[in-house]
């Protein structure tokens, strides 16, 4: 059995902001018009002054295990929402065993704890049931080929 990974702030770490901007830009921007300097460039805001942008670094010892950011928008045709849970990645080796869950719940903690009542996120239709399943309510479909997920702070305090 291996030791429970630590969930840190990238600030805290800042040795995995490369392996972090790697992972996000091959992830999801790969082959698009975002080069890896420009995926580097917004990772590295994580590291600045300000609560937002966040991103939480997964790890175990020195290998990088997944990451979860809370960012202002993640879709530019949601503008009015705001702040959204976004880069949930999980290296292979280490998915199925809890880690995502982990890590969205950190991240969502995070952004409750700045005092947002509402956080948002946008997955692919066929990972919707995972946030369902921690709570998060479908609020749209096909938007731009993914559904948005609202989280609301009273929710997470009912029954």
């Amino acid at each position: 059995m291996h030791p429970v990974p630590d969930i840190d702030d990238l600030r805290d770490v800042p040795r995995f902001e490369d392996v972090a901007a790697e992972r996000g830009w091959r992830e999801w921007w790969q082959g698009s018009a975002v080069t890896l300097a420009d995926h580097r460039a917004r990772t590295a805001e994580s590291l600045g002054p300000n609560a937002m942008p966040l991103t939480l670094i997964a790890h175990r010892g020195g290998a990088f295990l997944g990451m979860a950011s809370l960012i202002a928008s993640d879709m530019d045709a949601r503008p009015a929402l705001t702040p959204w849970i976004a880069a949930v990645y999980v290296e292979p080796e280490a998915r199925g065993q809890g880690l995502g869950t982990r890590l969205v719940e950190a991240a969502t903690a995070r952004g409750f704890a700045q005092g947002h009542a509402t956080l948002f996120l946008c997955a692919e239709p066929r990972n919707g049931g995972f946030y369902e399943r921690l709570g998060w309510r479908r609020i749209e479909r096909d938007v731009d080929g993914l559904d948005i997920f609202s989280l609301a702070l009273v929710s997470r305090a009912a029954p």
